[in-house]
């Protein structure tokens, strides 16, 4: 993915970490000796990613104090600042007017996905999609909803968190092409429940994976993270 953008959504407050993880930005939460936001940017690294703009709001200097310009990870590392929440869908429309490429990566800044971008990247571009997401297959979707694809990946629709069991789930990485932008209102609006139910059938594709998927928003997976940062990322980042 040389010469890619990507964005990551790093505005997250942390609410439902409260209790074992002091008052930071949520992607800012310890994992071993890094915030788990630094190892977003190492797995971008690792795809040749090295221009990448943090979207920030709650708490932002303590993001910014940290990555600063990038030079410590010999990466580009911009800010777009909110300073009133905007949603997913509200800070990547925002954020985009950083981006010069025609098509540009986009990942939440709260959950990790052991995801091929170059595939990912080659996906995109065959099924010509105005915009498609990474898809993480889990024993049980219960806490996320499911995706549902046609065998070309194409996405047909949504289901809300009710269903439990086995399913295909969205991970939080996307691909955007410029074009679809309009789509998104200019105001605080969710990716997730606004966006894209609305391109459903209309270039919207997803590529599905069977790789390690974590979402630090809940204690219980903060805390397996931080309890299996050998076996997870040290082994990934630090052979």
């Amino acid at each position: 993915m040389k010469d890619m953008q990507a964005i990551i959504l790093a505005g997250g407050r942390g609410t439902r970490l409260k209790d074992v993880v002091r008052d930071v930005p949520k992607p800012m939460a310890p994992i071993e000796d890094k915030p788990f936001l630094e190892y977003l940017v190492l797995q971008l690294i690792r795809w040749n990613v090295r221009d990448i703009i943090l979207s920030v709001g709650y708490k932002y200097k303590f993001i910014q104090n940290y990555f600063e310009d990038g030079k410590r990870w010999n990466v580009r590392i911009r800010y777009s600042v909110e300073d009133v929440p905007l949603g997913t869908g509200g800070a990547i429309r925002e954020a985009a007017r950083l981006v010069a490429k025609d098509t540009f990566l986009a990942m939440n800044g709260d959950s990790f996905f052991d995801f091929d971008f170059d595939a990912f990247s080659a996906f995109h571009l065959s099924r010509k999609a105005s915009l498609s997401l990474a898809l993480a297959a889990l024993d049980n979707t219960g806490r996320y909803g499911r995706v549902a694809v046609n065998e070309y990946g194409e996405v047909l629709g949504f289901e809300e968190k009710a269903s439990s069991g086995p399913g295909l789930i969205n991970s939080g990485i996307y691909l955007i092409s410029r074009g679809v932008l309009p789509i998104f209102p200019p105001n605080n609006v969710s990716l997730e429940q606004f966006v894209l139910p609305r391109l459903a059938g209309k270039g919207l594709y997803a590529m599905q994976a069977e790789a390690f998927f974590i979402d630090i928003g809940i204690p219980e997976d903060y805390l397996y993270l931080k309890n299996h940062y050998k076996n997870i990322f040290k082994k990934l980042f630090y052979p």
